[in-house]
This record gives C-alpha cells, structure tokens and sequence, in this order.
C-alpha cells in the first residue's frame, strides 16, 4: 500500500495537533526560528547542582522518618506475638485480625462519636486510641478463654488450628459487619499539619505516630521489667510449673498478656489509618506477616528485639522502596530476614530461652 494516499491525512493532522497544544498552554516556536529558544542561564544550572546533595540529604530524611513510622507500627503488633510466644509457646495467628478490628473500630468510634468540630483533633484521636485499646484488648482475652484455654492440655497442633481458625472468623466477621470494600479514616481524624524540620516538611501524624510507639514500647518495657506483674510474666515464660509453686496465678498471667497484646495491635491498627488514610479487611494478614517478620527478625519471645526488628523492617522496607524499587520491597525485607537467620538463626538479640537444671 503506498503511503502516498495517507499524506493529505497526516498533514492536516499537524495543525490540530498544534492547535490542541496551544490550548493545553504549550508555546510552539517555529523550527526556522531556534535562535527565540531561550537559553537556561549557567547560574541556574550551577545552583541546581549545588542544590543536589541537599535534595538528595532531605529525600533521605523523609524516607528515614516514614520508616521509623511504620516500623513503629510493625513493633507495636510484633509485641502481640512475642508475648504469647514467650509465654505459650503458641503463635497467635488471630493477632493480625484483631490490629484490623482495632483499624475499623477507630473509624467507627470517631464516626459514631461525632468528635469532628467539637475537641481538637489531637484529643480526639488520643481518646479514640484508648477507647480501641481497651475494646480490642477485651477481645483479646475473650478469644484466649475461648479459643486456646479449652485447649492447653491438648497439643501445639490443636491451639495453632484454633488460632487459624479464629482468624478465619474474625476475618470473615470484620468482612460481613463492615462489607468487603475499602474504608476511608475521616479528614477531621488526621491532622494534616506539617513541622518544618531541618528546611524540609514533615507531617505531624508521622512525627506523632513515632513517638506514640516509642511511648508504648517503653511502657512496655518499664512495666516486664519493673513491676511486680511484669516479674511474674517473665516468671512464667521461664517456667510455668515453678511459677505456680511460687503462688503464681499462671491462668491469670495469660489472660493479662492477652490483654496486653492485642491492646497495643489495636492501636497500631489505628495508627494505620491515620497513616495511609484508608483500611481494608483483609490487611492483617500482611500486617501481622511483616510483624511476625519482624519478631524473628529481633528474636522471638524478646521483647526489645520484637521493637528493633520493628524498627529495622520499616526502615529497610521504606529506603529499599525509595532507592531500588516499590515491587520488590517486600522481597527485599525477607531476604534480609533469611540473611539474618542463615548469620543468627535466634535472631539479631536472639530468642530467650530458660536454662532447665
């Protein structure tokens, strides 16, 4: 076929097009005129490269504070399996439902509240997270007198397929209360300030999120150390048969560390919606793997490597996404995970485990 026939089509398409990039605002210069091409001036080329290390050091800063964001998240649930596994033995795979449940209840009590205009935002949130802690908390220790006390006789194998089954349930209840589709957290609830840090800007809620977590884990960590309470879960995670001969309520002790547990997940579920502004029903199974993750990433059953393998995986989540590829930062964080494992399989602070004489 001869292109000759299209030629009448293809020149008088040049006009349109020409007509349709003026409208879009483009300027068209004439190719027999390049001399009106305005020249970037060498002063702006010269401050554009002086500029670069600067973008380069703010991009930096930025993604360092989004990881230790979402790390802080990931610690935060990473504490909910590392109790019960030091305690139990047992992997709560039913942990990541309950952050999702803690996730829909903040939306809900915020919403049916109606706190939007009538307290700041800061103190609406504040009272939101302690409504979801106490509320997931509470549902926490239902499912451990329903679900795994009936069976702490029985074998490991009978508790984990309980625990995937009240996954299965609690996914499915959150699908059919909810609906199967995305949930959007309200504008009011997420405070859209920006701090100005260093000449670059940052969102308050990150710089928020991050020092909630922080204020968690070392609550945490004072009241497993420091208490009478705390020494008496650590007292059963050594040994629960010399703990009850100590007068311990070993019973007691597992209904409190699935108070605890579950309470901190709800609030990371929150925190996610303040984050990314949107929640699904499905997103603890991904948040409670990258959590798990992150637990044997710092040692599972330790309760500061479950916060620094937090941390370590939204940092490497975060920057590997910035400076290689969005698609392969999940890869990315697992293969550092079996790096880890290969070099100390106990993990970076390595798992605790009781010396029996």
């Amino acid at each position: 076929m001869s292109p000759g026939i299209f030629a009448p089509f293809r020149h008088a398409a040049v006009p349109l097009r020409r007509r349709r990039l003026r409208e879009a605002g483009f300027v068209i210069i004439p190719a027999e005129r390049p001399e009106e091409i305005p020249a970037i001036p060498q002063t702006c080329a010269k401050t554009a490269r002086k500029n670069l290390p600067d973008a380069i050091m703010d991009q930096f800063l930025q993604q360092l504070v989004n990881g230790l964001a979402i790390g802080g998240i990931y610690a935060l649930v990473a504490l909910g399996y590392t109790m019960v596994y030091g305690v139990l033995k047992l992997i709560n795979f039913a942990h990541g439902d309950l952050f999702t449940i803690g996730a829909y209840l903040g939306m809900t009590l915020f919403v049916s509240m109606g706190l939007a205009g009538k307290v700041p935002a800061w103190a609406a949130v504040a009272l939101v997270a302690v409504m979801v802690m106490g509320l997931v908390a509470l549902l926490g220790w239902l499912l451990e007198r329903a679900a795994y006390r009936p069976l702490r006789s029985a074998g490991r194998l009978s508790a984990v397929v309980s625990a995937l089954g009240a996954s299965i349930f609690f996914q499915n209840a959150v699908m059919l209360i909810w609906g199967a589709k995305y949930y959007v957290y309200p504008e009011a609830m997420r405070p859209d300030a920006i701090l100005h840090l260093f000449g670059m800007g940052i969102p308050v809620i990150r710089i928020v999120i991050i020092a909630a977590s922080v204020l968690l884990m070392l609550a945490l960590y004072w009241f497993i150390n420091r208490t009478r309470m705390g020494t008496a879960i650590r007292a059963a995670a050594i040994d629960q048969g010399a703990a009850r001969l100590m007068g311990i309520n070993v019973d007691r002790i597992i209904a409190l560390v699935f108070l605890i547990g579950p309470g901190l997940g709800g609030v990371a579920g929150v925190m996610v919606g303040l984050t990314y502004g949107q929640i699904s029903f499905d997103m603890g199974f991904s948040y409670g793997l990258k959590a798990f993750t992150a637990a044997i990433l710092g040692g599972i059953g330790n309760i500061p490597g479950a916060m620094l393998g937090g941390m370590l995986l939204g940092l490497i989540e975060t920057l590997g996404a910035a400076y290689l590829t969005m698609a392969w930062k999940d890869a990315l964080s697992f293969l550092v995970l079996i790096l880890i494992l290969i070099i100390r399989p106990t993990g970076i602070l390595g798992e605790r485990v009781a010396e029996k004489l």
